[in-house]
């Protein structure tokens, strides 16, 4: 396949330009506007039970857009079609349940749930509404993780054998924050991205088992653990992730991906600046990318969603689709509680103590 034809920045429907409105206006959703503007999507409200928070962001983004710290007002207006849901998961599910059954196709801020019975029962509302139910999975927009995922769907690589992704960083911005009382911030809130993009990379092979550890690091000042780790047993390949959120200095994110017909290296300084390799048939190939995970992939996840409601097919990030990176996560997640290796889909929620 030529490798120039492999299309991995985000894309928009043909003419489908719904009316969106947004619940939850923290932090994260100045990228999600940010790549609503630029894709020139149409954001009529804006919705937070800080009305101060939602005003900010209707002044910097959407002067136009009605501002409201009612949710039920929101979902009251019959103009809208599409809702992006950015809230924390303990408070998401009713509302994600609340906008389906007011007939509004959904867009989830990840970590979907907590609960894969109730992700398949909000998954079964969808289907029942004929609505469409996707998670913001916004790192399979990442420019390197879109190309290499693209690539191996078309055989660049061959059968894949081996992933092996670690990423130092400095995750202590979460001190003070809701996210400091998250005892596995990093296996489960940040590291969903991973466990999903293994999905996508070893989607023909069963992960048979998990294990995974975590651990606070020497002088990190948010309260979890910033140092963790997991491996992935499949019957016919392995996967590797390691992450240290307390890399003040040296920062880098790097991922090798093996296969029986070649292997892709990308390496940077952080998840944004990638430089991609592609080693095959005895020569390196270095893909010049485009594009960026922050904004662009929230450009994606809404772009893709808008694109399956305009043709009527299912969603690469579906619901449906998501629950299975849970499944593999909450598996990581039992095994670090529990020192030992997990079966992914043995574990069904997380509970107060190990979220």
């Amino acid at each position: 396949m030529n490798l120039a034809d492999i299309v991995y920045l985000p894309s928009d429907p043909t003419a489908y330009r719904p009316a969106i409105g947004l619940i939850g206006c923290g932090a994260i959703t100045e990228e999600h506007l940010t790549a609503y503007r630029d894709a020139d999507y149409n954001v009529v409200a804006l919705c937070d039970i800080d009305r101060a928070a939602a005003q900010a962001r209707r002044e910097a983004f959407f002067p136009e857009a009605t501002v409201t710290a009612s949710a039920e007002e929101l979902l009251a207006m019959p103009e809208i079609e599409v809702v992006d849901i950015a809230t924390h998961v303990a408070v998401r599910p009713p509302l994600v349940e609340a906008a389906l059954r007011a007939d509004k196709h959904v867009l989830s801020q990840k970590p979907f749930v907590l609960d894969l019975a109730e992700g398949n029962r909000l998954s079964a509302l969808a289907d029942a509404s004929k609505r469409k139910l996707a998670v913001n999975q916004n790192g399979r927009w990442a420019p390197h993780f879109c190309f290499m995922r693209r690539a191996i769907a078309h055989g660049v690589l061959g059968k894949v054998q081996s992933v092996q992704m670690a990423v130092h960083w400095d995750h202590n911005w979460i001190a003070g924050t809701e996210f400091d009382r998250m005892r596995h911030v990093i296996l489960f809130d940040f590291a969903i991205h991973w466990f999903d993009i293994l999905g996508c990379f070893l989607g023909d092979h069963t992960p048979q088992w998990v294990t995974a550890s975590c651990t606070h690091a020497a002088g990190q000042r948010a309260r979890p653990p910033l140092l963790a780790q997991a491996s992935v047993e499949y019957e016919s390949a392995q996967a590797q992730l390691f992450f240290n959120g307390n890399t003040v200095t040296g920062q880098s994110d790097t991922t090798t991906i093996v296969g029986t017909e070649g292997t892709f290296k990308s390496t940077g300084p952080d998840l944004g600046k990638q430089t991609l390799t592609l080693f095959r048939k005895g020569k390196s190939e270095k893909i010049n990318l485009a594009g960026s995970w922050f904004p662009g992939g929230f450009h994606g996840t809404m772009g893709e969603l808008l694109s399956a409601i305009e043709v009527g097919r299912t969603s690469e990030i579906s619901a449906a689709n998501n629950l299975q990176s849970l499944a593999l996560c909450f598996a990581a997640v039992e095994s670090a509680e529990q020192g030992r290796a997990v079966v992914p889909g043995s574990v069904t929620e997380l509970t107060d103590s190990t979220s």
